[in-house]
């Protein structure tokens, strides 16, 4: 059974969400919070398989919260849920270390599915990472730390990184590319490493910014 917080300060909204995924032989929804400190507090001591957060909340964001969270070591996988499709929103969800970002009025079918992927370890950020934070990134840049003079990457890099941006896993690079799921992850941490980046989804957001991809 994958395990859910969720935070959501419209009791109508987060009663509808909790009813729906109840339908779900798999997911539950575990503790329910209505504002950002709430949830904060929840997540430190559930410690849910994955977090699902309104981005606009009283008293704490669900980025605030995320991010506060994150300097703790403490982040769950985390979904955002929003009715507002905007562009720097989605872009700061992303360097909180967001895994997921859905608008409110997504399908039971699509939520679903997306927590059950980002319970087992995935980033589904993609194609709309590169479609709608491509423009916002090269304005603004990434704002967050990394290498200012990044090592230039390997033709076989860029191709590797061309497919995480894109969402693809390692198997599937490695099938794409006609290399092993190792040689992929060997690729991989080099690239992050090359960028100064944590992970994978600050690794393509810089390889934007430099214009890698």
């Amino acid at each position: 059974m994958i395990e859910v917080v969720f935070a959501e300060d419209q009791s109508i909204v987060r009663c509808g969400i909790i009813g729906l995924l109840a339908l779900t032989p798999d997911i539950r929804v575990v503790a329910e919070a209505a504002d950002g400190a709430e949830a904060l507090d929840l997540l430190r001591k559930r410690q849910p398989d994955v977090a699902l957060l309104d981005i606009r909340m009283a008293k704490l964001s669900g980025i605030e919260v995320l991010r506060e969270l994150s300097r703790a070591g403490q982040a769950p996988p985390t979904v955002f849920l929003t009715t507002f499709d905007e562009d720097l929103l989605f872009l700061q969800a992303v360097q909180a270390g967001a895994r997921a970002f859905l608008l409110k009025d997504v399908s039971l079918e699509r939520l679903a599915s997306t927590i059950r992927e980002v319970a087992a370890g995935a980033t589904i950020l993609q194609p709309a990472l590169t479609e709608r934070v491509l423009r916002v990134v090269r304005k603004r840049g990434t704002q967050f730390e990394s290498l200012e003079n990044p090592e230039p990457l390997t033709p076989r890099e860029r191709d590797v990184l061309r497919f995480i941006a894109a969402g693809f896993s390692n198997r599937e690079i490695g099938a794409a590319l006609k290399m092993s799921e190792g040689s992929v992850k060997n690729h991989t941490s080099s690239i992050l490493s090359k960028l100064g980046a944590r992970d994978r989804t600050r690794a393509v957001l810089r390889a934007i910014e430099r214009g890698y991809i």
